[in-house]
């Protein structure tokens, strides 16, 4: 009997990696769920044999019939609209669909649940941020599955190395290319995430080891990290792979509290997870890999920006 693992958010980078990474283990067999599968997205997963389930976040009985069959649950949800934000009530309740997530996988007698959270910036600055509702919402979701009975695991993510090229982040000038970013100064230190390499690493280590008592998954909350550096230091690192000059500069405040704030206390708190040593111990003895800044930077971003070979 197929071991089949539902991932959510699976036409996004999270979701899709996941997909993917699934199908090339072939221990489990992944189940898109996604709002639209008719997508493009969606149908090219369709394409490549993966099943595909309509499921709305805000529909809880969407979810239950969408997630009959699981053994696990991957959880994810998108702030889709938070970069255009203007005010925090314009933000998406990621905590209800989060909520809905987590009762239909109790409903339908799913043995584990991943969640792909973020901490709550409110609670580790003491109040000082208090904006940023989009951490916070998925900080809420964590809690609630942690007291829902199922078993479970919560993944932190860093910032994504792949914004270089999905948010622009690495911008060509005359002489190269620009990393451009608000509040950072050159010596703050950010926390990087390779999320197409590692999320889904991370995640099908932790399905095949949940059953293990002895490995004490459930419950727990593991920061996925692959490095931790200021932004001036990898776009230095970006320079010698490119071989052109890539700069650092630090641009205005957006104007959009949770992303400002947000950017603030990664800012201030040196990317938020320096409790936890890098690569995390708990997810190298359970047999997980990092790739390195170095690797990324060759194998994802010299192919997307390096000079072609004449």
């Amino acid at each position: 009997m197929a071991r089949i693992v539902s991932v959510f958010g699976a036409t996004g980078n999270q979701g899709n990696a996941v997909v993917h990474a699934l199908l090339k283990d072939g221990t489990f067999t992944p189940r898109a769920i996604t709002r639209n599968p008719d997508s493009e997205a969606a149908l090219k997963l369709k394409a490549q044999g993966v099943e595909v389930v309509k499921g709305d976040g805000l529909d809880k009985e969407s979810l239950v019939g969408a997630l009959r069959g699981s053994e696990a649950v991957f959880g994810v949800t998108t702030p889709t609209d938070v970069w255009p934000l203007k005010a925090v009530g314009d933000s998406p309740n990621e905590q209800e669909w989060g909520i809905n997530m987590v009762n239909a996988a109790k409903e339908v007698d799913a043995k584990f649940f991943i969640w792909s959270s973020l901490p709550s910036v409110k609670k580790l600055s003491g109040g000082k941020y208090a904006n940023v509702i989009h951490y916070e919402q998925k900080a809420a979701v964590e809690e609630y599955l942690k007291s829902s009975g199922l078993t479970n695991a919560s993944i932190h993510t860093g910032a994504f190395l792949e914004n270089y090229w999905k948010h622009g982040l690495l911008k060509k000038t005359d002489a190269g290319f620009d990393v451009a970013v608000p509040h950072f100064s050159t010596t703050d230190r950010q926390a990087f995430t390779w999320v197409e390499q590692t999320v889904p690493t991370t995640v099908i280590a932790l399905l095949k080891n949940y059953t293990d008592p002895s490995k004490k998954i459930s419950g727990k909350t593991y920061p996925i990290v692959n490095d931790n550096m200021s932004y001036a230091e990898l776009a230095a690192l970006t320079g010698k792979v490119l071989g052109v000059e890539v700069t650092f500069t630090t641009v205005p405040a957006l104007g959009i509290p949770p992303v400002d704030e947000m950017l603030k206390s990664h800012a201030e708190y040196s990317g938020l997870f320096t409790a936890t040593a890098i690569p995390n111990p708990d997810l190298v003895d359970l047999g997980v890999k990092f790739g390195t800044i170095q690797e990324f930077l060759e194998t994802e971003v010299k192919p997307r920006f390096g000079t072609p070979a004449r």
